[in-house]
């Protein structure tokens, strides 16, 4: 009876193998789903191009067209705004083609792609940490790339929205006289960002929040480093003023 009972699945397990499980499922052609995606960009249509570039990646991921699906579909999809995706589409670049000749750009894109998402200076500088770290990456591991040079200007431009957010931080501790935090924030400024607009002010309101709580000798010492080393700005000439 178990063998009867064997044979009769088996033949059932075989007739379900037939019909359209054997059906072959065809590629489009490599070329004519790159000429399609290409097609999209072109007449800016960037979720659809991005969809097409990706399609090549996914259905022909050994041609030597793959990385460059992949390239242009990252593009398409910052250009249209979709930076998330955009990022996890980098993200894949980078996992299986990380000696590919476009990693440079793709740092600068992913970069770029935090960097769009920064908001003004009184929110969380988040996305603005994330963009330093990429365009630092770029600059340390492909100093001499087409794209370093912008990326060196991100980076003072990010620095200093990360020190003016510090520093508007500080301003508000100060309202509140919480001096501690103000004061820890804007000797943060001081030391973490010497190369920005920053440190002028900074010094300026250490000698505020110091005599606030009553240390002149640490306020002096702030304000004669401030005279010594921004004598020129509008904070010594106020510091002057007083």
């Amino acid at each position: 009876m178990k063998k009867i009972f064997l044979a009769f699945l088996v033949c059932i397990l075989l007739a379900g193998c037939g019909g359209d499980s054997q059906k072959i499922i065809e590629q489009e052609p490599l070329t004519d789903l790159y000429d399609a995606a290409y097609e999209e960009f072109e007449d800016k249509d960037y979720e659809d191009a991005a969809e097409k570039f990706l399609s090549v990646e996914t259905q022909y991921p050994a041609s030597e067209w793959a990385a460059d699906a992949l390239v242009m579909a990252a593009y398409s999809q910052y250009l249209d705004d979709d930076f998330p995706t955009a990022i996890l589409t980098i993200d894949r670049f980078m996992r299986f083609h990380p000696g590919h000749r476009d990693v440079p750009y793709m740092l600068y894109l992913r970069g770029m792609c935090y960097y769009r998402q920064v908001s003004d200076v009184r929110r969380e500088p988040g996305m603005s940490v994330y963009a330093l770290n990429q365009f630092q990456q770029l600059v340390g591991r492909f100093p001499n790339s087409p794209y370093a040079k912008n990326a060196k200007n991100k980076i003072n431009i990010l620095k200093n929205y990360i020190a003016g957010k510090i520093m508007y931080s500080a301003r508000v501790d100060m309202k509140k006289e919480n001096w501690a935090s103000a004061i820890t924030k804007l000797q943060s400024v001081i030391t973490d960002a010497p190369e920005t607009v920053m440190p002028a002010e900074a010094m300026y309101r250490l000698t505020q929040a110091y005599t606030a709580i009553g240390l002149p000798e640490q306020a002096d010492g702030y304000a004669e480093m401030l005279k010594l080393n921004f004598p020129d700005s509008d904070w010594a000439k106020k510091l002057g003023k007083k």
